[in-house]
């Protein structure tokens, strides 16, 4: 029987054998309604603790109507205490302390904020893996098809296809070959119709780069 994409506007995607949704796994773009966190379709997270507001739990320092954004691609997979550190969390650094001083003063409060220097926006590539407590800095930007492993503390651009690890993150080793990378990202399958997708799922579960630039619509 070939296999159907969940709908990608259902809150719990996850089907158990009983018939029953899987509270913990949800689809963000259907729980996070925030202007300036953008969410591609089929990307999910996966938190036992059952937020009640995700984007606080994702993303604690973006306030509505901040300078920069959190952007994340579709076919995306999180896994619990993943956490994006946006630039509104930074302190002024151009003083001789970075002790936040005006958050302190009523009357400079509400400007606090808007005295920082601009952030660049944080950017997810379509299907990333993000493994559990894992940590993205601000602007930190992840090309298509990145691994992050558990616990990884991750800055700066991640290349397409890469696995990366550790606490300052580096790359661990690249998923393909170069020229298979150029191959998917001309592909990228995750922009097909669904039909396409659901048909070519086997190509993708079993790496076959050809099979899949067969597939393609």
């Amino acid at each position: 029987m070939p296999f159907a994409l969940p709908d990608p506007k259902r809150r719990n995607p996850l089907l158990f054998p009983d018939g029953s949704h899987d509270p913990a796994t949800v689809f963000l773009n259907q729980v996070i309604d925030h202007p300036n966190i953008e969410i591609g379709d089929w990307t999910y997270y996966h938190d036992r603790r059952l937020p009640q507001d995700y984007a606080e739990t994702l993303a604690p320092y973006l306030f509505q109507g901040a300078p920069e954004r959190l952007i994340i691609g579709r076919f995306c997979q999180m896994a619990q205490g993943v956490e994006f550190i946006t630039a509104t969390a930074n302190h002024p650094m151009s003083g001789v302390s970075t002790f936040p001083f005006a958050i302190f003063d009523p009357p400079r409060f509400a400007s606090y904020r808007s005295d920082l220097p601009r952030g660049h926006d944080t950017i997810v590539g379509n299907d990333c893996w993000i493994g559990r407590r894992a940590t993205l800095l601000p602007g930190a930007e992840l090309g298509n098809g990145v691994i992050v492993a558990a616990n990884a503390v991750v800055r700066g651009k991640i290349p397409d296809y890469a696995i990366v690890g550790g606490n300052p993150a580096e790359v661990i080793r690249k998923r393909y070959t170069e020229q298979d990378i150029e191959t998917l990202l001309g592909l990228r399958w995750w922009d097909w119709p669904t039909k396409a997708i659901e048909k070519a799922i086997p190509a993708i579960e079993a790496g076959d780069v050809a099979g899949l630039r067969a597939a393609a619509p």
